[in-house]
């Protein structure tokens, strides 16, 4: 069974087009969604997934492969998953039919391309931090916890300040404070 999936952005776009063109490709049930396509979890696009038949000749059907996600790998994730439980898909504007040889040759090469773009940002993501730490930087969130900090944190608690103060008096978390001096007296907590 053809199962059909149309998406529009926003309400002041108009979706009949592509349930027309959905409707004349044999599509018995289509699903309509208002959402970007940015985002990954759209809820009408999970209730398809989950509607199609695994290995039951079902296909699901868009107008453009763009209505179903707007970044190759979603795309490609979308494909696996299809073709994991033996479901067809069909993009009428791009000649797209994975029931055809050039289709599933299509989808492969998609697939190929995929992997090549997470390979290279890897690549230049590992690069990236190499020269950081070639250059001194280290990368993560800077630390709550100076040297300073802690020293004025020892004579704050050697002065009796309760460790909740302490930790207030500059800028951190009961936890975070002992984490940084672990021999801090939990009794002074107070």
């Amino acid at each position: 069974m053809n199962i059909g999936y149309a998406r529009i952005s926003t309400d002041t776009q108009v979706i009949d087009a592509q349930i027309a063109a959905l409707e004349a490709a044999g599509c018995q049930k289509v699903f309509t969604e208002v959402a970007s396509g940015a985002k990954k979890d759209r809820p009408v696009l999970a209730e398809v997934l989950a509607y199609l038949r695994p290995h039951a000749e079902d296909k699901l059907v868009v107008y453009k492969l763009d209505r179903m996600a707007r970044s190759l790998p979603h795309l490609i994730e979308i494909m696996d998953h299809l073709n994991r439980h033996g479901i067809e898909f069909q993009s009428i504007s791009e000649a797209i039919d994975t029931n055809t040889p050039g289709g599933r040759l299509l989808f492969h090469v998609m697939g190929a391309i995929s992997a090549f773009e997470r390979d290279l940002i890897i690549e230049r993501t590992q690069a990236g931090l190499r020269a950081a730490r070639e250059k001194g930087r280290v990368g993560g969130r800077p630390k709550k916890m100076t040297d300073d900090k802690v020293n004025a944190v020892r004579e704050l608690l050697s002065n009796g300040t309760p460790v909740r103060d302490a930790a207030a008096a500059v800028g951190v978390s009961v936890p975070t404070l002992y984490r940084w001096l672990p021999g801090a007296s939990r009794s002074s907590e107070s």
